[in-house]
């Protein structure tokens, strides 16, 4: 089942890429001989403010019944922000995360893959403490410490461990933490 879920995923994916490869957000339906209908998302390149309603509209294009939906990850991250918004959207609407082989989902992506229902890593999935303002510190300006709230709730709301959070504020910025296969684990985004 897995596998055919898999290919159909590929198959859509194919015609993603075909539809418009400058694309960072897009949304296609797809029948599947065996699942049925099914919905894939992709969000690759930077997250940046617009990919939310992009991603709202693609869903929004797509109406109906899916026997599956999938948002398949390739991003260098982004806006933290953004990508909280993108999350709930994916987490309400009912959707699985994918990280291809192949593929990075870095930095404000990995909020993304913690909005999965199901959580599939193939890739790479790597983190680091957001940029600041004036400052790569966390105590930096009140904005983070707003900013360091929403996040809590957000990995609360996710029912991901409090510890990535401190994993991600852990690392510079300058810096890329890739997690192992066991922290993905630790960290509920597999």
């Amino acid at each position: 089942m897995r596998r055919r879920v898999f290919q159909a995923v590929i198959s859509c994916a194919v015609l993603l890429c075909a539809n418009n490869a400058l694309a960072k957000v897009e949304v296609q339906a797809g029948p599947d001989k065996t699942l049925g209908p099914i919905l894939v998302a992709k969000v690759s390149e930077d997250i940046v403010p617009g990919d939310y309603e992009a991603l709202l509209k693609g869903i929004k294009a797509n109406p109906g019944k899916f026997n599956r939906k999938v948002v398949m990850l390739d991003s260098i991250g982004g806006s933290v922000s953004e990508a909280i918004r993108m999350g709930r959207l994916l987490r309400e609407t009912g959707f699985d995360t994918w990280v291809p082989s192949g593929a990075v989902c870095q930095g404000s992506c990995v909020y993304l893959l913690a909005a999965g229902h199901a959580k599939t890593v193939r890739g790479h999935v790597a983190i680091h403490r957001p940029y600041y303002p004036g400052s790569d510190s966390v105590h930096s300006a009140s904005k983070a410490s707003a900013s360091r709230a929403s996040q809590v709730a957000y990995f609360k709301e996710m029912q991901v461990p409090l510890a990535l959070l401190e994993a991600i504020n852990s690392t510079e910025p300058r810096r890329m933490r890739v997690l192992t296969a066991s922290e993905l684990a630790r960290f509920h985004l597999r």
